[in-house]
């Protein structure tokens, strides 16, 4: 029977272990491929101290168990063999249908990967504390917290995927994006009655931006999304009815050109309501409409409302820059500037004075086009002191108070 092997303390060495000339202990094995993998450590158990000068590390007959774990329920060696942008691309590559702006952000986040460090990490290498250090490190860099809560929008499904197929055990990309980083992101606050007031009146008046007033009255007074607003067709509008079918939105996107899509929820397919004023406005606009030898057309639809100077029908783009340069070109005049304002700006403004009028809750949702209630009634709690004054000063024309009479 042939002598146990001991290590330098005199205690027995298992099968597969053996301690090194320079006394560091080593474990070899074989994963489940079959490959001879050896893994090393300092220590052979946790009450061993760490030699002086060395860095601690993870006792060899803890990593023995991590490894008989990992054999015994056929996790994948190495993650898989996979890098972190190789997982990324992997899961990507299953992904089908997708519109064509989150296939643009699946293109930044791998440009990023393939640009960052991180992305040659081998995946079961990532830990929770290093994914929330990398994403932190993106912030500290200067990403904003809603470009970084897209890219892990990507990267934890991504490790999910990694999991379901027993390439790691853990995802380390499930945690609350809010509890590592700051949210900077700018809160679209609807305009104060006295902004919007101050605004429409400038534009109205200026002699170069009074072309778009039309536009902007109908996205404040609508509530619609920019991109059903640009799709509109002249058969969409009906003046005589007032009435304006939303059942598309047009949109331009890089690589692919002018499309049509579905309206961005279900819901969405409505008709919207309008008002006298609504009405004059889309009479002024058509009437001043350029006639076209040939209507562009986008996927079978034609006669846009909204033409560009090339005879191409206009998109959100447009209508961004119109009310960027209005603005800027007042605050270049007021001393007292103009909050950012957007075409969604004009539509949560909307929404906003329907609420603050008490309009139905499910009306609103209706010609908002929410699939959701719970994204109108939050509409709701920002109003502001404003709106509170005003409610007040009703309590007191109506004597809707209980009044206490001594």
């Amino acid at each position: 029977m042939s002598e146990k092997r001991r290590d330098s303390r005199g205690r027995i060495l298992r099968s597969g272990e053996i301690q090194e000339s320079n006394g560091r202990y080593r474990f070899k094995y074989k994963d489940t491929l079959g490959r001879v993998k050896c893994v090393r450590s300092w220590r052979l158990d946790a009450s061993d101290p760490v030699p002086a000068g060395e860095k601690p590390d993870v006792p060899l007959r803890e990593l023995e168990k991590r490894i008989s774990k990992d054999l015994d329920d056929l996790v994948a060696p190495e993650g898989g063999g996979f890098k972190v942008v190789d997982l990324v691309e992997k899961y990507l590559s299953l992904r089908r249908g997708v519109r064509p702006s989150t296939l643009s952000g699946y293109k930044t986040v791998m440009k990023l990967l393939n640009n960052d460090p991180f992305g040659q990490v081998p995946v079961d290498k990532v830990r929770k504390i290093d994914a929330q250090r990398w994403l932190v490190k993106l912030q500290t860099d200067g990403k904003g917290y809603s470009s970084i809560h897209v890219i892990r929008g990507v990267l934890r499904p991504a490790f999910e995927m990694a999991v379901d197929n027993d390439f790691i055990r853990k995802n380390p990309f499930e945690f609350d994006l809010g509890s590592v980083i700051y949210n900077d992101s700018v809160k679209r606050e609807a305009l104060s009655r006295e902004d919007e007031r101050k605004f429409m009146t400038f534009v109205r008046e200026d002699s170069y931006f009074k072309r778009h007033y039309d536009a902007f009255y109908i996205l404040f007074n609508t509530g619609l999304r920019i991109s059903e607003f640009a799709g509109l067709t002249l058969k969409d509008v009906d003046i005589e009815n007032r009435k304006i079918n939303v059942d598309h939105q047009l949109q331009r996107d890089i690589g692919i050109g002018y499309n049509i899509r579905e309206t961005k929820t279900q819901a969405g397919a409505r008709i919207v309501p309008m008002t006298k004023e609504v009405s004059e406005c889309f009479k002024r606009i058509i009437a001043k409409r350029k006639k076209l030898k040939v209507e562009p057309m986008v996927d079978g639809y034609s006669g846009f409302i909204f033409i560009d100077k090339d005879g191409h029908p206009m998109v959100a783009m447009h209508f961004e820059n119109f009310f960027r340069h209005a603005v800027a070109k007042y605050n270049s005049i007021y001393k007292v500037p103009l909050p950012k304002i957007t075409p969604h700006i004009a539509r949560h403004t909307f929404c906003s004075r329907m609420a603050a009028a008490r309009m139905n809750p499910k009306t609103l949702q209706y010609i908002m086009g929410h699939s959701d209630i719970g994204v109108t009634l939050n509409t709701y709690t920002h109003m502001g002191v404003e709106d509170a004054c005003e409610e007040m000063s009703q309590i007191d024309k109506t004597g809707t108070a209980i009044r206490v009479i001594s």
